[in-house]
Order: structure tokens, then C-alpha cells, then sequence
């Protein structure tokens, strides 16, 4: 098991990802300060996932390539991943969840064909998903705060709740967002 926290929020002409960095396998913590994000396609996307590592890996690769082959439209690279990983019988085991954002959406991609593009501009998934994603909608709601700032102390809320979420938290932000 390969356990973390991703949330994403679009807020305020900001779109900021952010996870965790706890790595467990069974019971054990095994890593404190994994990164289970990045940038792609030249900075301008911004993707995490939650899952194990060599199937979040394999999934960073597949959606690059679906970002270069489509210029970068993440709308159309995403339901092309979704379509293959669903219908490719090695993909289809793949245990993860990805988040992709640029400037414009911010989507969730499943294994089950899934591409959702939520209504309040927040998304999270991983351990403390639940969490994460209830202290973001709070603090959208009833704060002043930046999309980076709202990350940032959602998901240290999460590490108080989830045992399977810590502080050691990396958040990537892009500027625009509508």
C-alpha cells in the first residue's frame, strides 16, 4: 500500500496542487517526504496522483504522452487516458487516481473511465481525501485566503485527522485561472 493526500483548488485566479508526503506499506510509514506531484507539459500542467508508485508512475508517462500528442488540450488527453486504461487489459490494474490541472480545469481520472471536472473548483483524492476536500470547501467559503494557502492548511488538517496523511506537504501553483 502507497498512501497520500492530493488536493487541488482553483480559486481566486489560482490553481494550486498539493499532497503529503507519507509513503506507507502496511502498517509502517515508510517514507516521509515522498513527491507525488509535478508539472508537465512545459509547467503549464499540473498533475498528482494518489496510488501506488509504479502505477501513479506509469500513468504520469502515459498522460505526457497524451498531453504532447493532443498540444496540450488536458480535456482531450484525459478521456484518451481514461478510454486506454479502461480497455487495456495491463493498464486496467493499475491501483491509482490522478488529478491533472492547467489555468482553465481541473480533473480527476479514473481506471473506471472516469473524467470528472468538479462544480466548486475543488478536488482531492488519497487517504485523507474526504478531509482534505471538507477543510478546502470550508475555507473557500469563510477565508481570505490564496488557492496555495487553502492547500496548504487543508491538507495539514487532513494530517490531524487521516493517520495515513502527514505534514510534509509540496504544493505547485499555476497563475490565470478562471
Amino acid at each position: 500500500m502507497n498512501s497520500t493526500t492530493i488536493l487541488a483548488v482553483s480559486h481566486r485566479g489560482e490553481v494550486s496542487l498539493g499532497g503529503d508526503g507519507q509513503v506507507t506499506f502496511d502498517k509502517t510509514i515508510m517514507k516521509h517526504k515522498a513527491k507525488k506531484i509535478r508539472r508537465m507539459y512545459n509547467g503549464a500542467v499540473l498533475s498528482g496522483f494518489a496510488g501506488s508508485a509504479a502505477d501513479g508512475l506509469t500513468l504520469y508517462e502515459k498522460f505526457e504522452t497524451r498531453l504532447e500528442e493532443f498540444h496540450g488540450n488536458i480535456l482531450r488527453a484525459s478521456v484518451e487516458l481514461a478510454k486506454e486504461w479502461r480497455q487495456d487489459k495491463v493498464l486496467r490494474k493499475l491501483e491509482a487516481l490522478m488529478i491533472v490541472a492547467d489555468k482553465d480545469h481541473l480533473l480527476l481520472i479514473s481506471g473506471n473511465g472516469d473524467v470528472i471536472e468538479p462544480d466548486d473548483n475543488i478536488l482531492a483524492i488519497g487517504s485523507g481525501a474526504a478531509y482534505a476536500q471538507a477543510a478546502a470547501k470550508a475555507l473557500v467559503r469563510h477565508s481570505s485566503l490564496s488557492a496555495s494557502e487553502i492547500v496548504r492548511e487543508s491538507l495539514s488538517i487532513a494530517s490531524e485527522i487521516c493517520i495515513y496523511t502527514n505534514t510534509e506537504i509540496a504544493v505547485e501553483n499555476l497563475a490565470g485561472a478562471q
